[in-house]
Parts: C-alpha cells; structure tokens; sequence
C-alpha cells in the first residue's frame, strides 16, 4: 500500500497516479495486440508490415523489452515510492516517460529508413528517464540498500542498446547478444524478486500456519550459478558445461520449490499462478540439461521460461499488485483471475508441452497457443482496465 499522504484531493482520472497504473495497463494491452500481429505474421503470413526489422527480431525485442520492461516498470516504479516514502514518476512526467515507451512501440510499422533510429532514440530516452526516477527517491531517502535494483535496470539498458547496435551493425552478433542477455536478466530479476516476495505471499495468503523454508547457501549460490549459465547460452560455449549447470539450477530451484510448497496454495489462484509460473522456469532447466541428449528444440526450451514463466508470472504480479494498490483486498480477488491464469496455462501446454511429443503439429500448437495468451490478456484487460483509470476505492492517493 502507498504510505504517502496528499493534500491534494483525488482526482477521477488516476491513470497517471503512479507508475503502476499506466505501464500495467499498457504492458496488458500490448500482450494482446502484440500477440495479435505476431499470429497474422507467423501463422498467416500477412498483417501489418515491418520496417528494417525482420519479424523475428520485432517478436522477441518487444517481447522481453515492450512487454516484459513495461511489466517491471509498473512494478519497480510502485515498489521504490513504497520503500522509500517518496514519490517516483507521476502526472506529466510519467506520461512523457510512457509516451517514449508508445513511441519505441509504433516506430517498427513506420516507413522510414530511419525508423529504427526512432526506435532507438524513444527507448534509451525511456530507459534514462526510468533509471533517474527509481534512482532519485533512492538517494534522497539515502536508502542505500534499495540500489541494488537498479542494477538489472541498468543492465537491461546497456543489453537494450547492443541490440541497437547490432541492428545497425555496428556491433557484430549484437541483435544476437541483446535479446539474449535481455531475456535471462529479466529470468535473473525474478529470481531475485521472486526469491523475496512469492514465499512472503504464501505465507500471508493461505489459510493454514504456514512458514516458507529459504536456505542461504542457496540464495548464495543460485546468482553466479545463472550468470555462468546465461553467459553460456549468450556465448554458445560448450554444450556439455551447460549442460550440467542447467541441471544443477533444476535442482536448486526444485529444493527452493519444495520450500515453499504447501497445499493450501491450490485455494488460492494468485498463490498458486506465481508457484507454477516459477516451477515452469525450473522445468526450463530440466528441458535444457535434457537437450542435450535428446532432440528438444531451443525455442522449447525458451517458450518454457517465456510462456509458463514470465507470462505466468508478470500477470500474477500485475493481478495481485493491482488489487493492493487500487485499495481492494488481495485476499479475495475476482473469480475470473483463476479463469485468466488457466487460459495462460493452457497456452503453455500448447506452446512446450505438446510439441515435445507431437511435433509433427508444431505450427498448430503454436497457433493455439498464441489464442489462449491472447485470450488470457484480454480478459485481464476488460477486468483491470477501469481500476487503473479510477482513483482507490478507499479514497488515498495513489
């Protein structure tokens, strides 16, 4: 919940209230409509036309830093005026900032020879105004401790701009490189946050008493474990060392798992979305290990982190945060969120899981599971948008 009072007296429109409103509504719109034009392109070959991107490219870069980046936006935006009781982007500045985001989003379709460069120019304008907004709460607040978040953010940046580079090559392999070290920061920055929050909801959201086990030579362990895997599929290093680091992180994230299992979370459909969802990223490493001795396609294996795990997992935490922050009880969410995640499990299904063992259908698969995600972000737009339009219930700011 915001702790920081207003004089001011809330307002109807509240879109541009905090950074949550604004960048979850647009990171839920454009998983439909980013999905919608991804299904035209790939499974029919037709829709609107890209410029000096190849659909590709345009899929995976607005997948991890359109969809994914608007998610932790909202999310990072929201966290930063709660840990530090100061206020991050909001009114006209927050509108400027998601107006560069928009911006990075159309140029793709603008025919120009220089839309890349737009492209290029709306993000990292983006990336620095974000960057400067979780930044200066932080250091005024002179909590200290909060810094570390910013690190994935930077990262991201820099990840962001080798793609640039690469896509103008100037930097060999950059597009490569980009999306790539993109993708497993945003895998990296659930672990982290994942690690802090998933376990503390579990405990606050089930019915029984209930104590989340967390081991710290796990914790220890798990961030350099993923960088050297990460470096290893960025860099194409040797198969076999990847092998064998991906299936030591299964096996750390099954024991972190089992700690934080109970069943209780089954009653509960935003316990239960963020369990799965990290479970299916644990299931990534298995397929990854597995790979290695049998014929299991790379996009599998990415689907397995992308589809079951941060799309599970960015739509449980845009559902629960949402609720908390619009005033609502969490504890009692709407009953069509459990229909929303099982539509997203679904796509999943038809994304990973058949594929392994009916491949001869792989396009039709892929064509379902595009549906049901469309489907599943739809039905989150119809049911959150008026929430991030409308002030708090209880009447606070925020």
């Amino acid at each position: 919940m915001l702790n920081i009072d207003d004089p001011n007296p809330v307002k109807k429109f509240a879109l541009f209230n905090s950074g949550f409103r604004i960048f979850f509504l647009l990171a839920g719109i454009f998983g439909v409509v980013s999905m919608l034009i991804w299904i035209l392109q790939y499974s029919f070959n037709t829709g609107p036309e890209l410029h000096n991107l190849s659909s590709l490219s345009w899929h995976s870069h607005e997948m991890i830093y359109g969809y994914s980046l608007a998610v932790i936006s909202g999310f990072l935006l929201t966290a930063t005026t709660n840990w530090t009781s100061r206020k991050t982007l909001t009114g006209a500045m927050l509108g400027i900032v998601s107006l560069f985001w928009l911006i990075a989003r159309i140029s793709p379709f603008i025919n120009s020879e220089h839309n890349v460069e737009i492209m290029f120019v709306s993000e990292a304008l983006f990336f620095l105004l974000l960057i400067t907004g979780i930044a200066k709460p932080v250091i005024q607040s002179r909590q200290w401790q909060q810094l570390p978040v910013l690190v994935p953010v930077v990262l991201l940046f820099l990840s962001d701009m080798v793609f640039y580079a690469g896509q103008m090559q100037l930097i060999s392999n950059g597009v490569h490189i980009g999306l790539y070290a993109g993708f497993y920061l945003i895998l990296m920055l659930i672990f982290v946050m994942g690690r802090r929050v998933i376990p503390f909801f579990i405990e606050k959201g089930v019915d029984e008493s209930f104590t989340a086990k967390n081991y710290l030579w796990l914790d220890k362990v798990m961030v350099p474990l993923f960088f050297t895997y990460a470096a290893f599929e960025i860099f194409r290093f040797n198969s076999l060392v990847l092998t064998f680091l991906a299936l030591a992180l299964f096996i750390l994230n099954m024991i972190r798992l089992t700690g934080w299992y109970t069943p209780g979370i089954w009653n509960k459909s935003l316990l239960w979305v963020l369990l799965l969802a990290y479970s299916f990223i644990t299931l990534g490493f298995a397929l990854r290990s597995l790979s290695y001795f049998l014929n299991i396609s790379d996009f599998i294996v990415l689907h397995a982190y992308a589809v079951g795990g941060i799309g599970m997992i960015t739509i449980g935490m845009m559902s629960r945060v949402a609720l908390g922050h619009t005033g609502r009880n969490v504890f009692e969410p709407p009953a069509i969120l459990g229909w929303i995640f099982a539509l997203l499990l679904v796509s999943f299904v038809f994304r990973v899981i058949l594929p392994l063992f009916f491949i001869s259908n792989y396009s039709n698969w892929i064509l379902l599971s595009q549906v049901f995600w469309t489907g599943a972000f739809s039905l989150f737009v119809l049911k959150y948008a008026l929430m991030f339009i409308k002030p708090r219930i209880d009447g606070r700011p925020g």
